[in-house]
């Protein structure tokens, strides 16, 4: 079925590889509701707003919701043939086209005569490897190692904070330093706003009071796959290491269920939020304790972040399968925590993190001035 699909595909778009827009149109593939103010901005830009339109996953319908509150035109969009039939012609007709994220169907869509790909990944750096670097790739069949690489050599560009970021796409994905526009991720930008930090402390208020009054310790694991979230006694008792702090849970979105399952039971201390948003905890947390998750480097950009400790209980194993990035150790801003009593231990001594070297490394051009930036860059672009 994903190979009649993805013929289904190309053979609309080269169908419709010779239509024209008036208007230059772009568009943009959103999975992740975290760049909602670029888009915005994107929108006020262009001469006129009905150029924009915004496909969305389903998973992102109440952001697409709030564009559409703006007078952004927003479609829902799921790959199927109602996609193929009406929206790769749209694509094909696109001046620019931006994308959050990997999207399958780009591998069987030929690349509209006139337009730019761009990719706007929704993470700042990367601990973990994928693409060619996930061990799986290359267990999977040739057939699915070219389809992967179609969608890799779609883009023309890929916009990034860093060159650390960039190399990591150069070798992850097999493609020329040439397409790195090192030029900051915008959803970054929100992380050194006062006004966003002041409304997200608002619906902290409203929703737990109490966090405002203590030190926060955020817990954010990483997903993996198969994985069933518990909380081990040992762990447990390590997270509880302050009694004056409370911590904080949140998971991958693909384990967020349990977030819901586990907000019932919440101890006094370790509290599970479902109704509040990862940043808006990030916005209260004066601690994080992840592992191989990218919220460490959104994290690391907050006045208020004080001290980052990574909870690495299996890192022989995950180094090995998925894997991480090369010389990881030597740019990580402190060292891996392998047992419980380490991470008790870290809780209670709560040293601050230096992270000046960290952000020069993974957020150079993560200074609250990307969105501007690339708005700047990508309406020239249209210009032409």
């Amino acid at each position: 079925m994903k190979a009649i699909y993805i013929w289904l595909v190309r053979f609309v778009s080269i169908l419709h590889y010779f239509s024209s827009s008036k208007t230059k149109r772009v568009i943009y593939l959103m999975s992740f509701g975290n760049n909602l103010h670029f888009i915005a901005k994107l929108a006020d830009e262009l001469p006129d707003r009905e150029r924009l339109l915004v496909l969305y996953r389903p998973s992102a319908e109440v952001e697409a919701t709030e564009l559409a509150a703006l007078g952004i035109q927003v479609m829902p969009f799921q790959d199927n043939l109602h996609f193929v039939l009406e929206g790769i012609p749209k694509l094909m007709q696109a001046k620019l086209i931006f994308c959050d994220n990997y999207y399958a169907f780009l591998g069987g869509m030929v690349h509209p005569r006139h337009a730019k790909i761009v990719q706007l990944w929704h993470a700042n750096g990367a601990i973990k490897r994928f693409g060619w670097g996930d061990p799986k790739t290359v267990q999977r069949s040739k057939t699915d190692q070219r389809r992967f690489q179609r969608v890799y050599n779609q883009f023309d560009d890929y916009v990034v904070a860093s060159q650390a970021m960039g190399k990591v796409f150069e070798e992850s994905y097999r493609v020329p330093a040439s397409r790195m526009q090192l030029l900051g991720y915008p959803r970054s930008d929100r992380f050194f706003s006062e006004n966003w930090r002041q409304t997200a402390v608002r619906r902290v208020q409203r929703v737990a009071p109490d966090l405002l009054q203590h030190r926060v310790i955020l817990y954010a694991p990483t997903y993996r796959e198969n994985m069933h979230f518990e909380l081990s006694k040992d762990l447990k008792e390590a997270l509880m290491a302050d009694p004056d702090a409370i911590v904080v849970v949140k998971l991958h979105p693909v384990l967020r269920k349990y977030e819901q399952q586990f907000s019932q039971a919440s101890h006094h201390q370790i509290r599970f939020y479902p109704n509040l948003s990862t940043t808006d905890i990030l916005a209260v947390s004066e601690t994080l304790i992840t592992d191989y998750s990218s919220i460490a480097f959104d994290f690391s950009l907050l006045h208020s972040a004080h001290s980052l400790l990574f909870y690495m209980s299996d890192l022989e194993s995950y180094a090995k399968n998925p894997g991480i990035q090369p010389h990881f150790l030597k740019w990580l801003p402190a060292q891996p925590l392998k047992t419980p009593t380490e991470l008790r231990q870290a809780i209670i001594a709560d040293q601050a993190t230096d992270y000046s070297a960290f952000n020069r490394h993974w957020n150079t051009y993560n200074d609250g001035q990307a969105t501007q930036r690339v708005v700047k860059y990508y309406c020239g672009y249209l210009g032409k």
